[in-house]
């Protein structure tokens, strides 16, 4: 009879408080000495913390990179990590075979719980959240926000965005240089940029005008972005661990900010339910009418997708359902891409002559008809066929992806495929390793998008032309754009990448075509918080921020 059977039949035998013990701490002896950790095969950097292990170095941008190269370069593609405790063994994929196989078995590795209830805290129980049948449910109701058409449909809306911003931006320079005589006007582009993507997100998901790029001051707005800064600032610290692992610590000891997320949840279940039932019985007139409802935002298709008569009852959503996954997409869909424009903006005023090789392509393209959506979407098209904005595009997602890192756990004990042989104690090398269920797994974004030895010597550097010329290998790299890791890969991978893409391709046009970009005199670095942020170095107290010199571009005979 087996070591846990034994143990089990004595609990059973002889009940009790004093058996119940035993049956625990005898289940962990055996799990963790008498059923070692297969992870163990696998070698382990040394160095880690007693407490928070390898951790803070390989979530740090300004040390993973080179933590990174060197564990590839000493201990091979996959390696072990030490956790938030000595025993807490997990595992870092830098292998494209490995985490291709980990993002394509999504119902293997899921997100954990504590990250799931985190952001479930936060915006419900959406696609970001949600594991199982109930996310595939939820994605087939709103994979057609995300057709073709739709995506059309969505370029005009954002260029419309871009013009607002730009002609906000030319009062503001003009109204200083009335004042002070000065051309160039500092200006937080990082805040500037999320302005801009909720005016675009909250048009694509709700049809909702929250004219952010003019004023700050509505209401809906107002609640969401009071509700995600909350969660960046809220996220890692100590309080913010003590009410995932005990939810009822914020209705017994409320702060600040658990009722600063409480009061920004009710403005938008009491504002956003009003839009999804005005949403609902529009949709129920034009049924009646024998008429289409022609509303193409995402709430409205999630709605229409629901009603379907051909889907079963069982795979509808609830009105609760649809409302979480509307925060869901404010939440993905804005500070993303408000964060890739700001980086790829600070990449071009650090580089200069990439700024204005981009602007002399960009101006070359004549202008659309901004009141013709045909004039729009036939001249974005051809944006989209440019190639020096496509290698900047594809560049500056590469160098600084907005997710530095993702985190998965395993459900059940699995074996991983590698590319390079691992080495196992008995000296033979194996093509697989195992791996045991509870185990935490990174996914490594930055990591595989910086591996020198895939892209190269260069590859911590920001040079859009080796897109022209790229090394074989990274064909093998996983991803659903152009071999990037950035937007994940797999069938989780994210939903709204093209979404992004047509968003940071438009508002590059309009405004590197109307203003030059320099560097202020404030050294901005990079910190993961939630997401890849920017910070004006030892002022982090001040939140995030961008500041950048604008200055309105005037073209020259020359050009």
């Amino acid at each position: 009879m087996g070591f846990q059977a034994l143990i089990t039949q004595y609990a059973l035998s002889y009940p009790g408080p004093f058996a119940v013990a035993t049956l625990l701490i005898s289940y962990a002896v055996y799990r963790f000495f008498a059923q070692p950790d297969p992870l163990l095969v696998l070698p382990c950097p040394p160095g880690a913390n007693f407490f928070g292990g390898h951790v803070p170095i390989i979530l740090n941008p300004s040390k993973s990179p080179s933590t990174h190269h060197k564990f590839v370069k000493e201990y091979g593609r996959n390696i072990r990590l030490q956790g938030v405790h000595p025993w807490d063994n997990r595992l870092l994929p830098l292998d494209p075979v490995s985490l291709a196989y980990i993002c394509k078995n999504y119902a293997i590795y899921e997100k954990p719980w504590q990250s799931r209830r985190f952001m479930s805290n936060l915006i419900g129980s959406g696609l970001l959240v949600t594991e199982g049948h109930v996310y595939r449910r939820q994605r087939r109701v709103a994979n057609p926000a995300f057709s073709p058409q739709n995506l059309r449909d969505l370029v005009p809306l954002v260029f419309n965005k871009g013009e607002d911003l730009k002609n906000r931006w030319k009062e503001m320079i003009a109204q200083q240089a009335a004042e002070t005589g000065e051309k160039g006007l500092k200006l937080d582009v990082c805040h500037w940029m999320s302005r801009a993507t909720f005016d675009v997100i909250g048009l694509l998901a709700l049809d909702y005008q929250f004219n952010a790029i003019q004023n700050e001051s509505n209401e809906l707005f107002c609640a969401y972005k009071d509700m995600f800064e909350t969660a960046v600032s809220q996220s890692g610290t100590i309080l913010s661990m003590i009410s995932i692992y005990f939810p009822l610590w914020d209705k017994i000891f409320p702060t600040e900010r658990s009722r600063a997320v409480l009061q920004g949840q009710e403005t938008i279940n009491r504002v956003a339910s009003q839009v999804i039932q005005e949403k609902k019985a529009r949709i129920r007139e034009g049924e009646e009418a024998g008429k289409i409802y022609a509303g193409k935002d995402l709430l409205s298709l999630m709605l229409k997708s629901n009603l379907a008569v051909d889907l079963p009852e069982s795979q509808r959503l609830s009105d609760d359902d649809i409302l979480h996954n509307v925060n869901t997409f404010m939440f993905a869909g804005s500070d993303t891409t408000s964060l890739a424009l700001t980086w790829t903006l600070l990449l071009l005023a650090k580089h200069p002559s990439v700024q204005n090789k981009l602007r002399a392509e960009l101006c070359a393209a004549p202008p659309p008809d901004v009141t013709n959506d045909d004039s729009v979407l036939a001249h974005y098209n051809e944006l989209a066929a440019l190639p020096w904005l496509s290698n900047v595009c594809r560049e500056s997602l590469r160098l600084v992806p907005p997710v530095h890192s993702s985190l998965r756990v395993a459900a059940e004990d699995d074996v991983i495929p590698t590319s390079t042989p691992v080495m196992g104690k008995d000296g033979i090398a194996r093509y697989n390793f195992s791996i045991r269920k509870g185990t935490f797994v990174y996914l490594p974004m930055e990591g595989m998008n910086l591996d020198k030895e895939m892209w190269g010597e260069d590859a911590w550097q920001f040079k859009p032309d080796r897109w022209d010329h790229l090394p074989e290998a990274v064909a093998s790299l996983p991803g659903v754009y152009s071999n990037l890791s950035t937007f994940s890969a797999g069938p989780r991978a994210c939903l709204g990448h093209r979404v992004s893409l047509i968003e940071i391709k438009t508002f590059l046009y309009v405004l590197i075509t109307n203003f030059v970009f320099t560097e202020s005199d404030e050294k901005v670095v990079r910190a993961n918080v939630v997401l890849t942020r920017p910070y004006v170095s030892h002022k982090f107290k001040e939140g995030s921020r961008c500041p950048m010199i604008v200055t309105p571009y005037v073209p020259v005979e020359s050009d």
